[in-house]
């Protein structure tokens, strides 16, 4: 009589404590959009890409009614010693800010100003109260001149990539900063986007004055913007 083959059968030990997978906080929204890990250090010498994302049930933020509350609220940053906006390009989920900080705190500060702002003024909009944003803002130090010249063009050309701009190359976004750079290739009609002159500072770091001009001839207001790193 033939002898049963032996089945080997795996054990799994349960154990607590220690890492598991799934632990920790959990992030906003339906997918992690910005790590959770430490933020790099700050010279001042580099100028940053910051990038807001709001909650799905908050209203378009291009709507004429909520850039009246996104805009005095960049103005209010302006006071805020230690970080500067430079650019900024508002969509309709999400906002892109080019600045300047002296240092990582002065740029938490500043932001969690410029978020907390937003947040107050938008839920009085919507008569509603609860969290704007889906997540805390992602940070990206621009550290060369072809970046810097990127990240402008991905900023102030960012409706262009979201395909909601007209044909016209001349076009200048409302919702954004683009009316007061003064680097674009063709002579473009300088007006303030919603009567507001944009909430913004002169840059003071090389990269933003001068560098990014090193790294190719004047960006095109009709081009749509492509990687950072390209």
């Amino acid at each position: 009589m033939a002898r049963a083959r032996a089945r080997q059968t795996t054990i799994e030990f349960r154990t607590w404590g220690g890492k598991r997978r799934g632990a920790g906080r959990k992030p906003e929204g339906e997918q992690a959009g910005v790590s959770h890990g430490a933020r790099p250090e700050l010279t001042g010498r580099h100028p940053l890409l910051v990038t807001l994302k709001v909650r799905r049930e908050v209203w378009n933020l291009r709507a004429r009614r909520a850039m009246a509350r996104i805009l005095p609220a960049l103005a209010a940053v302006l006071a805020k010693s230690g970080m500067r906006v430079v650019h900024y390009s508002v969509q309709r989920d999400h906002i892109h800010l080019v600045v300047e900080a002296d240092g990582k705190p002065a740029l938490t500060t500043g932001m969690r100003s410029l978020c907390t702002s937003i947040a107050k003024r938008l839920n009085a909009l919507m008569e509603r109260k609860g969290k704007v944003f889906a997540d805390r803002f992602h940070e990206r130090v621009l550290t060369t001149p072809r970046q810097v010249r990127n990240a402008l063009r991905y900023v102030l050309c960012n409706a262009r990539k979201h395909a909601i701009a007209p044909s016209d190359r001349r076009w200048l976004d409302p919702c954004s900063s683009a009316a007061v750079f003064d680097g674009w290739s063709i002579e473009v009609t300088s007006l303030a986007p919603h009567g507001i002159d944009p909430p913004t500072l002169p840059p003071t770091t090389w990269l933003l004055r001068v560098g990014w001009r090193r790294a190719g001839p004047p960006i095109d207001p009709g081009e749509r913007p492509g990687p950072i790193d390209a």
